[in-house]
């Protein structure tokens, strides 16, 4: 098969590739494109994953390119892993919102917002040139973040579509060292919307051992969370809740802190120059600090379940369509499902219990609004947005966030400009 990567130079990149030359043959890998408009990103990731892939023995081409439809044209699967307006502007989605008085975070709150208005309008224009180009039965497989609202955007357009995060992952490999076992024995039921999720049950070899987890080593899954939330919710948050369970100290830390968009360029700059060793074939190791850990496996095994239509239960983001009562049937939620060859068929979920189920109902009208205002262009459902999202929530901060974003990302948001010309 031919599979396409869109946002290819990014850093990301080698832990896919690593990931893709060890599955190479379960795949049926036959060509790999790159594809990314950043020429010296291009030069410098494409030369290492050339290399990462000839020490592997990959047989197949490798192609690495600016130029789109060559990378869609007969692709099964379209990977999607870009940043509009780069390192920039994700400093800009972690800072603006600081001096309002709100969370700066790349992924939700505002500054999530800001990525939503500019992400989804170009990965549709991708996915539509993808519909054109790509195979019949394509697959676009989006890591881009916002995950969920990137992925309501997806479907709502008709695409054949689902989203990726590595949360879920990356709590089933931790569980396996715990115990002891082979991660493909560990099963997690992790619900709720991208960046929004519990564990509610951890299943090993079909038994669920997460009341036995929590009563005797609730401190190494507490992460950055006092043990007892964890005891009294009977679930583990993924460590993104502590924006919202922790809310306060986070932004006191958040105003004094140097901005997780700056240590991530510092580690960038690291990486790109190791990149251009021509002696380096393997993914280094300062990779696992910019993030992302078990990309590879998560994209790998995805694409193969995909493929092969093996049934394997991941979790992914896709419509609802009646997995969680409580949320409309197109909301975007992440969930387990089992991978079939026709697509991801989420597995029967108990109702979210009140103190779960609020909070996703909140964040899931945001979603809804942010994702129709990123294809309007209409700046009253981007205050609207504003409003509804928990970590904002007042007029004052509504109104200067949706004025401040806006100014930010313009050179990004033609939707914007376009609509106001007509008024």
């Amino acid at each position: 098969m031919k599979l396409a990567v869109i946002g290819g130079g990014s850093t990301y990149t080698p832990e896919l590739v690593a990931g893709l030359a060890r599955e190479r043959d379960r795949l049926d890998l036959r060509e790999l494109v790159l594809q990314d408009i950043d020429p010296e990103r291009r030069e410098v990731v494409g030369g290492l994953a050339g290399r990462m892939l000839d020490a592997a023995g990959y047989e197949g081409e490798l192609a690495v390119t600016d130029d789109l439809d060559r990378a869609l044209d007969g692709a099964s699967f379209v990977l999607i892993q870009l940043r509009v307006g780069g390192r920039a502007a994700r400093l800009s989605d972690e800072t603006i919102p600081l001096a309002c008085g709100c969370i700066g975070q790349e992924t939700t709150g505002a500054g999530g917002l800001g990525k939503a208005l500019r992400t989804v309008p170009v990965v549709l224009e991708i996915a539509d040139r993808a519909r054109e180009l790509a195979a019949d039965d394509a697959w676009i497989v989006d890591f881009t973040n916002p995950v969920g609202i990137v992925v309501r955007g997806l479907l709502d357009a008709g695409h054949r579509a689902v989203g990726l995060c590595n949360v879920a992952i990356g709590v089933q490999r931790q569980v396996a060292r715990m115990l002891e076992v082979a991660p493909e024995r560990v099963r997690i039921d992790q619900v709720g919307l991208n960046h929004l999720t519990w564990v509610r049950a951890v299943y090993v070899d079909g038994d669920d051992v997460l009341p036995e987890l929590l009563a005797e080593r609730v401190d190494e899954l507490a992460y950055d969370f006092p043990a007892s939330l964890l005891e009294r919710l009977g679930a583990i948050p993924s460590y993104y809740l502590r924006y919202f369970y922790l809310h306060d100290r986070l932004l006191e830390e958040q105003r004094v802190e140097k901005p997780r968009a700056a240590e991530v360029a510092e580690i960038e700059a690291e990486l790109l120059e190791l990149y251009r060793d021509p002696s380096l074939n393997t993914k280094p190791a300062l990779l696992e600090r910019r993030g992302g850990a078990y990309y590879s496996d998560a994209a790998t095994d995805l694409v193969s379940a995909l493929a092969t239509g093996s049934g394997d239960v991941q979790v992914v983001d896709v419509r609802n369509d009646g997995t969680l009562a409580g949320l409309a049937d197109d909301d975007a939620v992440e969930v387990p499902a089992r991978i079939e060859a026709d697509g991801p068929v989420p597995l029967p979920q108990p109702p979210l219990r009140p103190e779960l189920l609020g909070l996703v109902q909140h964040v899931a009208a945001y979603e809804r609004l942010a994702a129709e205002a990123a294809v309007s262009g209409d700046r009253e459902l981007v205050y609207k947005a504003l409003l509804a999202h928990p970590l904002v929530g007042q007029t004052a901060q509504a109104e200067q966030l949706t004025k401040e974003l806006l100014a930010a990302g313009a050179e990004h948001l033609p939707q914007f400009e376009s609509r106001e010309a007509v008024r």
